[in-house]
């Protein structure tokens, strides 16, 4: 198979190139993903505005959707049909070391966003890009959805696996601090989980969106005293799960004055800047908290987070705030690191 494609390089901080460079063939147990679109995700704002250390040139997007154009000869063809809608994702796990052998891919030893992919000229993850190699195991098939909602799976499958880390259970309290796309999304799966949910966040318009996703309370800090209208809500038992998506450290130490007895503080989004933040380890203790970190997601998160877009249990479209032509995706950039968008999304 010959032919060209269009690639999206970031070449330098705040520097973003249409490349062409050869179309892969797929081989073995290989597939040609025809990208059809690929959202941004604050991963690649960070890279273009240089806080993401990476070497350049370098290929992002990680939350992609698109079809199958061709399949090797080894490819399982009772499983995979060419037209396939397919979103693809666990690309970067090394699928062998201890971690993704007993079903945490997520926390692979080998974890590495500046990988370089097979039939990819530069390292990266790939999204960006008109053509993908996958191998079968990282695709995972949708229906019922444009590709500009799909390709918003991938932040969805991270968001099925911090729930279920937290184990969220029917009847519980849970406190989501901060109303951007994660905050939300925990927000709507929460809420089907059968939880009463709080949200927090100084945006009183967001605050409107998580009710219409089915927050029962909203809390704005800068008006209110976060803990006592908390407190309030919950009688004085406070929240038994708390989920931090925000990026700031100061935000850390509100989930301890928020969290229940025998209660989970989830740390969802990376810190920035990354600074240590002090607690009461007999705090911890005595009252049986729990405090975990949750990154990335696995296959099984993929499969059930495909399943539940295709299914209509989460709408995606409320999350899409544009959408571009590759050739546009320095303007796509420049809209997102604004910090007033969910997802941009690129399209090829």
């Amino acid at each position: 198979m010959n032919g060209k494609m269009k690639t999206a390089v970031f070449t330098d901080i705040k520097q973003v190139e249409i490349k062409e460079c050869e179309k892969p063939s797929p081989s073995g147990n290989k597939v040609l993903i025809k990208v059809d679109a690929a959202a941004i995700c604050t991963w690649e704002q960070r890279v273009y505005t240089g806080v993401n250390k990476v070497v350049f040139p370098f290929i992002g997007g990680h939350e992609i959707a698109g079809h199958i154009e061709a399949m090797g000869d080894e490819v399982n063809q009772d499983e995979w049909s060419v037209g396939d809608q397919v979103v693809v994702g666990v690309t970067l796990p090394c699928r062998n070391c201890y971690y993704c052998k007993t079903g945490n891919e997520q926390s692979c030893e080998h974890f590495d966003h500046s990988a370089h992919l097979p039939g990819l000229p530069y390292r990266g993850m790939g999204g960006f890009s008109e053509y993908l190699l996958v191998s079968p195991d990282c695709m995972f098939k949708y229906s019922n959805a444009a590709p500009e909602e799909a390709c918003i799976i991938e932040p969805v499958s991270c968001v099925v696996h911090s729930v279920e880390t937290a184990r969220v259970s029917l009847g519980d309290t849970v406190l989501v601090i901060g109303c951007g796309i994660m905050g939300l999304l925990h927000t709507a799966i929460c809420t089907k989980r059968g939880a009463k949910v709080i949200v927090s966040d100084v945006n009183e318009e967001r605050l409107e969106m998580a009710k219409t996703l089915g927050a029962k309370a909203v809390i704005n800090p800068a008006a209110e005293d976060l803990k006592q209208k908390v407190e309030e809500l919950t009688g004085g038992i406070k929240a038994q799960v708390v989920f931090d998506t925000t990026p700031i450290p100061s935000v850390v130490e509100d989930t301890f004055q928020c969290v229940s007895n025998a209660g989970k503080i989830v740390l969802y989004s990376s810190i920035h800047p990354a600074e240590p933040v002090l607690f009461d380890p007999n705090w911890v203790h005595g009252k049986s908290v729990q405090i975990m970190g949750t990154a990335n997601s696995n296959d099984r998160d993929f499969m059930r987070a495909a399943q539940m877009v295709s299914g209509g249990v989460i709408d995606l479209k409320p999350f899409i705030s544009g959408v571009y032509p590759a050739e546009n995706i320095k303007d796509a950039l420049e809209s997102a690191i604004k910090g007033d968008k969910f997802r941009n999304i690129i399209t090829f």
